[in-house]
């Protein structure tokens, strides 16, 4: 008998779902205009030539590192001035007057800093009046590109740590400033590393840009393809597959291109109609998908500019930040895993059938040597080589190995598309780089992030769970409609060194920030992620935010355990597999019990003391004591062992909501 001809379930679910008004629709990165005609072409040769000198400058030496961050910072504001439209009347086909003038004043105002940065040197960085406006002029600049491509949220945020520099003295009791004069402010801001051209925009200006060219290219060869087959086939036939393959992809393209808005829209074009289809809520669907691309962001290798910056910072190798985050980011997604298994036993979901999945092998067949230069990335790193260069080879190495097969062969023509659309790509980014300039600005030039790490030292006395607690709030707060990389930076700022000062070692402290920088994403009331995979839904974002933050929930967790047993990220303490292993385990029956207990269920339907018991894990397990740990395990596994004893003496019929494992 022969098998039955593999379906293109990804192509078959996908049908009538635009991605790219979904995406344009749920974040204003996403809505540049779609321009044609010359228009269309000069749009495409700007973007080709920055990623041509991006390329160029990676792989036989960037310049010296303001001029290399001023000539960044050009390409993007030229571009986001072009393809952003000032306000929603304006043309969508082509920019107007106005566009055209910004753009060249960007020109400008990066060229005069490119070409006179030597002389202003050799004055001692004394500056002309007309320097002074200049400096104020690139301010405004970056301000209103933000304001096109980020929103108001980022934009006002800078705006208002700008106008605290200047009216600082009239700011009452601990955070008052003496103030600044409108030319200091330039100056710091525009004309030194301080500012708009300090770490974050150097980041992106190096390994950032090359790490989102990377994912472009692959992109190109059709990888993502064979990541939703090998998640198909290796979980699709499961008890609520749909949503655990949704994990899967979201979690492997997470690992590619750290965008979480983009991940929900590519992913969850299939996902989620997969997952509807066997017979999960619009609602919950929407929510595992914005859950699990939202994870996408503390996944390694490739984990946004911010992970970047964090190996900036902390002046660590960046592998040291892929190995760190590597447990953390798994428990991540083994919760959420978790609750996706327990919601299809509750509610007795099966997977797909086994003949319409496809078949590992002919999907690695045809293009499972597209994962060689993701192993090629990963070897240059780990080896001793820089992330930018092992980032330039790895992109190169695309274009060889995807030369092997006709699947997966890029045309000159899909090279330079993979090149336009990288750069494209790159533009939020690097304006959210530039904006957060601002907020380290105002922080090196006044006393902040001193007196914000006092206020927090005096709530929290001695107690570092406080600590932490408080600065998980922060986080969620500032990330509040502000992307991961922003989010970071500020409170890395003014709470990491607290929590340092507390006794964490940097790297978990930072990581502690980096991670709800990201989980912001996922947070009422506001959550692009779920936003996006509402939409492909056709359901309520606000109920898909709450439910995807449900989701989430364990996922918040984490960090504290990370927090209390450093083990866990493997680099920051002595490695001893014992403690280690121990470390994971406790983590992993936490995730558990807090999962069984928002189901409210296991094998089956939880009484209230089986509930109560599990939520009791929680508290003992986190605060790190040994023989409370002893206790949590003999409590779990007790309450483990009982379900289990239960479910197996009762039929379906005596207990509701039951279903056999």
């Amino acid at each position: 008998m022969t098998k039955k001809p593999e379906k293109d379930l990804v192509t078959e679910y996908s049908q009538g779902i635009n991605t790219e008004e979904i995406m344009q629709k749920a974040d204003s990165e996403f809505r540049f205009r779609r321009m044609g005609g010359k228009w269309a072409f000069i749009i495409s040769l700007l973007a080709i030539a920055w990623s041509i000198f991006q390329l160029y400058t990676s792989g036989f030496g960037v310049l010296e590192a303001i001029k290399q961050r001023a000539v960044h910072l050009m390409f993007v504001l030229v571009l986001a001035f072009l393809l952003y439209p000032a306000r929603k009347g304006a043309p969508k086909q082509r920019p107007t007057v106005v566009d055209i003038f910004l753009a060249t004043l960007s020109v400008f105002v990066n060229g005069y800093l490119l070409l006179q940065w030597d002389n202003i040197a050799l004055r001692g960085g004394r500056l002309t009046e007309y320097e002074y406006m200049i400096g104020a002029l690139g301010i405004v600049l970056v301000l209103e590109a933000s304001r096109r491509v980020l929103g108001k949220e980022l934009t006002i945020m800078g705006l208002v740590f700008l106008l605290y520099a200047y009216f600082g003295n009239y700011v009452p009791g601990l955070f008052s400033t003496r103030g600044y004069t409108w030319q200091r402010i330039a100056e710091h801001m525009f004309w030194t590393p301080e500012g708009i051209f300090g770490i974050a925009l150097g980041v992106s200006a190096t390994y950032m840009f090359l790490f989102i060219l990377f994912g472009a290219f692959l992109g190109g060869t059709g990888l993502s393809k064979l990541i939703n087959d090998l998640s198909l086939a290796a979980a699709g036939h499961q008890p609520g597959g749909p949503a655990k393959v949704a994990l899967l992809t979201t979690g492997f393209m997470g690992m590619i291109n750290g965008s979480a808005v983009a991940n929900a829209a590519s992913t969850g074009a299939f996902t989620i109609p997969m997952m509807k289809n066997v017979g999960y809520r619009p609602v919950f669907a929407a929510g595992v998908e914005a859950a699990g691309s939202t994870g996408g962001q503390i996944m390694p290798p490739v984990m946004g500019a911010a992970a970047f910056i964090m190996a900036e910072f902390l002046a660590i190798p960046y592998t040291k930040i892929i190995v760190a985050a590597a447990i953390p980011a798994i428990l991540y997604y083994m919760s959420i895993w978790i609750m996706v298994h327990v919601e299809a036993l509750k509610t007795g979901l099966k997977g797909l059938p086994k003949d319409e999945l496809p078949s590992v092998w002919l999907a690695l067949k045809a293009r499972g040597h597209m994962l060689i230069p993701v192993g090629i990335l990963l070897y240059l790193m780990f080896t001793g080589y820089t992330p930018l260069f092992s980032a330039f080879w790895a992109t190169l190495s695309v274009l060889v190995f995807g030369a092997f097969k006709k699947e997966t062969r890029m045309s000159l023509r899909q090279i330079l598309h993979s090149m336009e659309e990288g750069a494209k790509g790159a533009i939020g980014v690097a304006v959210a780089c530039a904006v957060v300039g601002f907020v380290v600005g105002t922080a090196s030039l006044t006393s902040l992030g001193v007196s914000f790490g006092s206020a927090i030292l005096d709530l929290a006395g001695n107690n570092i769970m406080l600590a932490l607690f408080l600065t998980m709030i922060t986080s969620i707060i500032v990330g509040t409609g502000v992307p991961t990389t922003p989010t970071y930076i500020i409170v890395a700022t003014v709470a990491a060194p607290v929590l340092v000062k507390m006794g964490l070692a940097p790297l978990v402290a930072h990581m502690f920030v980096f991670y709800y920088g990201a989980l912001a994403d996922v947070t009422p009331p506001t959550a692009l992620s779920a936003y996006t995979a509402a939409a492909i839904a056709k359901c309520n974002p606000q109920k898909a935010t709450w439910q995807a933050w449900r989701l989430a929930l364990v996922g918040f967790l984490v960090p504290f355990y990370f927090a209390m047993r450093p083990e866990i990220m493997i680099v920051v303490v002595k490695i001893s597999y014992w403690k280690i292993g121990w470390a994971v385990l406790i983590t992993a029956i936490a995730a558990l019990s807090t999962s069984y207990v928002i189901q409210n269920f296991q094998t089956r339907r939880l009484h209230w003391l089986e509930r109560l018991g599990f939520l009791a894990v929680i508290p003992l397990t986190l605060v790190h004591v040994t023989y409370l740990d002893v206790v949590a395990i003999i409590l779990f596994t007790a309450l483990f062992a009982w379900q289990k004893l239960r479910n197996s003496t009762v039929t379906n019929n005596n207990v509701p909501g039951m279903r056999s494992v």
